[in-house]
């Protein structure tokens, strides 16, 4: 039997374990509608971006569920025969006349603030999404009946005397960009907000924000770490996050600070590729409170957005390890490998860990055969095949693994033109004579102790500490088919540059090259960041790239008729198709969602990507 309160209704706790039957929900044209209470809900159906009106049930209203029903609340509802979650969006609406409303089924507990939900409101018409998918990431990843306050002083706030400059200059400025070398104390620039006020603070990876976290902790700070903590976020105190914490719940907010703001982890790659950077831009704005930007290399977009403070040059240059630059021009290409005479040295010498990158996974992406120089092609759809570490040769596009035999003259014998890491981890060990151990992003459980590691760019995340960081072939990175590419190299070298740490720590940054008067490796080179910032806003500038426009590529079989009618639009340029995608330009990006808006979504696939990474 339920628990019953003095006044003989059914507790909160009670009556949350109780749920109706869904059949029994459908009001009949015989109750009593003078107290029919009705709310709006959003489902959380994928290809649904309607909201439906559904009636309180009497029995809510009777025991006192029916004052939990607030904007944001998750529920459950029937919906086409079945029952779904939702997000209640409006309360005490005025249903149509002559309809009944089909009854909630549960609630299922607190939701996203009904200013989160206007802001993910902004992010779905900004980056062409559906509402649901934002609420989604809005919501805690458990179902929360009920926010306990807390008594342990969150939300308080804290004075320090002492204010840096760049802290009185954000303060004043509201949207500001701060540049600083990699090796700066995230928390200690976290602390300057957090000890003012409640703060929501970005980080690109979780691992790294629980850090911070535990460093702001130690110092006294209230904070929480989204999602697991989003119930402790939304009573009170700062909160500490991923992209997803762009949309957590925060209360009194003070300030916003995004660090690595040049990270690509901050867009989601699926479809609404939305970026944490510019939403949470857009919360502080519609908060009226300081947001600031901070990277050691600032993107055009963040630089185009708000004021720069810049450190001094020796402040700055003091920042970044020693980097080394490795010419291989007079390097046979062929010959030569990818390990040249000077990483030796480096190898056999030196006796903290050495982190070797090399963004190819397997053995070899490309083989050419020793007796007669023919490349290693599959017969159906004549493009390389790679060699996978069990010595099979593999057609990326999905054809049977063959033998290591050559088509034209059937030689065995093989030449690695582009070597992947499982191959350059049996090159180190014999160059070096120490044990290497190999670590991409299939690589699970703690990585062991080694003195050198060879790995894709997921080493940079998973090792903790280098005394040497080598990027063994870093060309590919810069000469990447997309537009971003250099920001993208130069936020792998950033990652690099915070693991050795500071100019005095006696680290360096080797990079092997063919390019090395490239902007990127010169900005790196000198601790310059104005190098790679004044040639890509040129180049980008005379492109018309992002930030100089708004770009967004279509594709799926639908792709043809959306472009079509966008191509009708005053101010919209079209580009493509290639390889089935579309690229679409406009002046900026409120014209660009305008656009995509006013033709509306047809039917059949269809993938929307503003922003896109990979352009």
């Amino acid at each position: 039997m339920n628990a019953r309160n003095k006044n003989g209704q059914l507790t909160f706790e009670s009556a949350l374990e109780s749920t109706e039957d869904a059949e029994s929900e459908v009001l009949s044209s015989n109750d009593d509608k003078s107290n029919l209470r009705a709310v709006r809900v959003l489902p959380d159906v994928p290809a649904i971006d309607k909201p439906f009106d559904y009636s309180i049930p009497q029995l809510w209203i009777e025991d006192g569920r029916a004052d939990q029903i607030k904007v944001g609340t998750m529920v459950r509802v029937p919906f086409s025969g079945r029952q779904v979650n939702g997000w209640v969006l409006e309360i005490d609406i005025q249903p149509e006349e002559g309809i009944n409303l089909l009854s909630l089924s549960k609630y299922r507990g607190v939701g996203p603030s009904s200013e989160v939900i206007d802001l993910a409101r902004w992010a779905a018409h900004r980056w062409a999404g559906r509402l649901n998918r934002f609420l989604t990431t809005a919501s805690p990843p458990k179902n929360v009946p009920l926010l306990e306050q807390r008594k342990d002083g969150i939300g308080e706030t804290k004075t320090t005397a002492n204010d840096t400059v760049w802290w009185q200059e954000a303060v004043k400025h509201k949207e500001t960009v701060l540049r600083l070398p990699p090796s700066q104390d995230a928390v200690a620039i976290a602390s300057e907000f957090v000890s003012k006020g409640n703060t929501l603070i970005l980080f690109p990876s979780i691992s790294g924000a629980q850090k911070l976290a535990a460093g702001l902790k130690s110092k006294g700070l209230h904070v929480s770490v989204v999602p697991e903590q989003w119930q402790h976020a939304a009573v009170g105190g700062s909160v500490v996050g991923s992209r997803s914490a762009a949309f957590a719940p925060i209360v009194d907010l003070s300030a916003v600070v995004v660090f690595d703001e040049h990270d690509a982890s901050y867009q989601e790659e699926r479809a609404p590729t939305w970026n944490a950077r510019d939403v949470v831009a857009e919360r502080a704005k519609r908060k009226n409170v300081p947001c600031v930007l901070v990277s050691a290399i600032p993107t055009l977009e963040a630089i185009s957005w708000g004021h720069q403070i810049k450190p001094s040059r020796e402040e700055e240059r003091d920042g970044w390890p020693i980097v080394e630059i490795i010419d291989r021009r007079v390097d046979d290409p062929i010959r030569s490998g990818l390990l040249s005479q000077k990483l030796t040295s480096i190898l056999r010498d030196e006796t903290g860990p050495v982190v070797c990158i090399l963004n190819r996974k397997g053995r070899s992406r490309l083989l050419a055969c020793d007796r007669c120089g023919s490349l290693a092609r599959c017969e159906k759809h004549l493009i390389p095949l790679t060699q996978k570490e069990d010595h099979a040769l593999e057609c990326p596009s999905g054809c049977n693994d063959r033998p290591v035999v050559c088509d034209s003259c059937g030689s065995t014998r093989f030449k690695n033109l582009r070597a992947g890491i499982a191959r350059l981890r049996e090159e180190l060990e014999a160059l070096s004579k120490k044990k290497v151990v190999e670590i991409s992003s299939d690589s699970k459980g703690k990585i062991p102790d080694s003195d050198i590691y060879i790995g894709t760019e997921a080493a940079l995340h998973r090792v903790e500490r280098a005394s040497q960081i080598v990027f063994l072939e870093f060309d590919q990175e810069l000469l990447a088919p997309r537009f971003r590419a250099a920001e993208q190299a130069a936020s792998l070298l950033i990652r690099s540059a915070r693991l050795i740490g500071n100019r005095n720590g006696g680290g360096r940054l080797i990079i092997q090259t063919r390019q090395p008067e490239h902007e990127v490796l010169q900005a790196v080179l000198h601790a310059n960041p104005e190098k790679l910032i004044e040639a890509e806003s040129e180049r980008r500038r005379l492109l018309q790239l992002p930030p100089y426009s708004a770009l967004a590529q279509i594709s799926g079989a639908s792709a043809s008729e959306m472009v079509q009618s966008l191509s009708g639009i005053s101010g919209i340029e079209i580009m493509g198709p290639r390889d089935d995608c579309w690229l679409v330009r406009a002046t900026d990006n409120n014209a660009l969602s305008q656009a995509i808006s006013s033709v509306g979504r047809p039917k059949g696939k269809i993938r929307i990507e503003i922003d896109p990474r990979r352009a």
